[in-house]
């Protein structure tokens, strides 16, 4: 299994707002950060700040934060809201039916439920502030203050 792109930058986005707190955070700084496409950004920005994840204010000196305690952001629910198609193969439920001749009697769907199951179980353990748990060493990696502090 592999996140889309929409899943990835939208934890990379979490991440960078979580480093830098209540400080406005603006697309372009993240684009420059992560060298994502603006425009893809823009999209992902959108879709977190309708789920509740960002606050966005618009206008000269807008940008975004979080619009959440790190640790009200679980993973997993992040990852279930962001990824479009949790169907592993074209049986799963949400998956396109028919094509395969083994359908009515394959124990494939059903393996790959548990394990699909299973990885999600353990992004539910984890929330934002996990991921932040080392602000100063993401600061530095990512070139941005931390929050309350000079990077």
């Amino acid at each position: 299994m592999r996140l889309t792109l929409q899943t990835d930058y939208s934890l990379r986005v979490l991440m960078l707002l979580g480093v830098t707190g209540d400080r406005l955070v603006t697309i372009k700084e993240i684009s420059e950060t992560y060298d994502i496409s603006k425009n893809h950004l823009m999209k992902v920005v959108h879709h977190l700040s309708v789920l509740g994840y960002l606050d966005t204010v618009r206008g000269k000196n807008g940008g975004m934060r979080l619009g959440r305690e790190p640790s009200e952001v679980g993973i997993g629910a992040l990852v279930r809201q962001t990824e479009p198609d949790m169907a592993l193969v074209q049986c799963f439920p949400g998956g396109t039916k028919g094509g395969c001749r083994l359908e009515t009697g394959c124990q494939l769907n059903g393996v790959l439920g548990e394990a699909l199951a299973a990885f999600l179980a353990v992004l539910d353990k984890y929330t934002l502030a996990d991921l932040l748990a080392q602000p100063a060493l993401l600061s530095g990696l990512l070139g941005v203050s931390v929050a309350g502090h000079a990077a």
